[in-house]
């Protein structure tokens, strides 16, 4: 009886878990009808040029939708959703690190770093990947400690 009322307990709470955060992805990821990334497939970063997805290879992430343009994507996305999801809940990085705030990125425009993924604002003559490029050591820092406020 009492490992049954721990399982229930692990299945609640983990639910729980997974409710607060879709929730908190929600509130604070760049997101569009739950849609990320506008539509682009996160691997496709990695695989050095990004495409846009297809519903038709749509993956749900604790509350959040990526397309790809291929089920092998959606499939090497779901076995480590980590390393592909963009940083910063896709918010510009140089934004973030810079005055942290949410701004809007162009999909096209980013940047691999560490085996991660950060977009950044690119509109109006305004490339914020070459502003982050001068000093992005230090934009990172404080665009992680940004996030970390924002986010939890």
């Amino acid at each position: 009886m009492k490992s049954i009322i721990t399982i229930a307990a692990v299945i609640f709470f983990g639910l729980s878990a997974n409710a607060q955060d879709a929730a908190l992805r929600g509130r604070h990821y760049n997101l569009e009808k739950n849609l990320a990334i506008q539509g682009y497939d996160p691997v496709s970063y990695f695989e050095g040029k990004p495409q846009k997805g297809s519903r038709d290879h749509a993956v749900n992430h604790q509350g959040t939708i990526y397309y790809f343009v291929s089920a092998a994507n959606a499939e090497t996305f779901k076995k480590n959703p980590a390393k592909y999801e963009p940083q910063y809940g896709g918010w510009c990085a140089y934004a973030m690190g810079a005055k942290g705030e949410k701004v809007s990125v162009d999909p096209k425009t980013f940047k691999i770093v560490d085996g991660k993924l950060y977009l950044f604002y690119n509109r109006l003559f305004n490339n914020t990947l070459e502003d982050w490029n001068e000093d992005e050591a230090k934009l990172k820092n404080k665009a992680d400690a940004n996030w970390v406020k924002i986010f939890h």
